[in-house]
């Protein structure tokens, strides 16, 4: 039997393993980039798409004002967008509109208002919302033949899977699990790990170690 990780895709075979997957110990993690025992999935086994939640397309114009249903973004998510956008400009070699983009984010961070309720649980379930949001996410993109999207998306679940493990981990760990050690973040995909060092390379993206920014630790006042 099979086991593959979700978030780097690393195999573990029963078969060429000393020790069944079934027996490894809960505490124990993925060897590539740390997630846990419970992030592995049996390899050929795929979590069924329901093609039936998709909204329906109606052949209607786009209307001339915008939809009364539209969400409009907040500060925090524009420099998400400006940053992703610079950085999808850095990989089409557009370095002017690269700094343009990267300019707005900037912008954008300095004005995001302070979040006064942020709390971890509120993190942890957003985390496991946009989990069970990717399959109709992802299904669009097929459906599109947008291959850009599509990849846009197996990063993003496997960066929002990571994620969810490290904040279940502080859930039970506290600050004990931050304790001598660093925080890295992928510039390319923005996968997240935390280390001494930065891996050689990115689980996700497969970018080298250098592409990795460490976090800077900063005390609340």
């Amino acid at each position: 039997m099979q086991y593959r990780c979700s978030i780097c895709g690393y195999v573990y075979d029963d078969a060429r393993e000393s020790v069944a997957f079934a027996d490894l110990p809960e505490d124990w993690k993925c060897p590539w980039c740390g997630a846990p025992k419970s992030a592995f999935e049996p390899v050929g086994e795929v979590p069924p798409v329901k093609a039936d939640t998709a909204p329906p397309v109606t052949p209607e114009a786009p209307p001339e004002v915008p939809d009364a249903s539209m969400t409009k973004l907040s500060a925090g998510q524009m420099a998400a967008l400006c940053s992703n956008l610079a950085r999808g400009c850095e990989k089409q070699y557009m370095p002017a509109q690269m700094s343009l983009f990267n300019e707005l984010a900037g912008w954008f961070t300095r004005h995001m208002p302070r979040v006064e309720d942020a709390t971890v649980e509120a993190v942890a379930a957003q985390l496991k919302q946009d989990i069970a949001d990717y399959p109709l996410v992802r299904k669009t993109g097929e459906d599109q033949a947008d291959r850009g999207a599509q990849r846009v998306c197996v990063w993003g679940e496997k960066v929002t899977r990571m994620l969810q493990s490290l904040v279940g981990r502080y859930q039970r760990e506290g600050d004990a699990l931050l304790a001598d050690t660093e925080i890295w973040v992928c510039t390319v995909c923005g996968f997240v790990y935390i280390g001494k060092s930065a891996p050689e390379l990115c689980p996700v993206c497969k970018v080298p170690s250098w592409k990795f920014n460490k976090m800077d630790r900063r005390k609340q006042s």
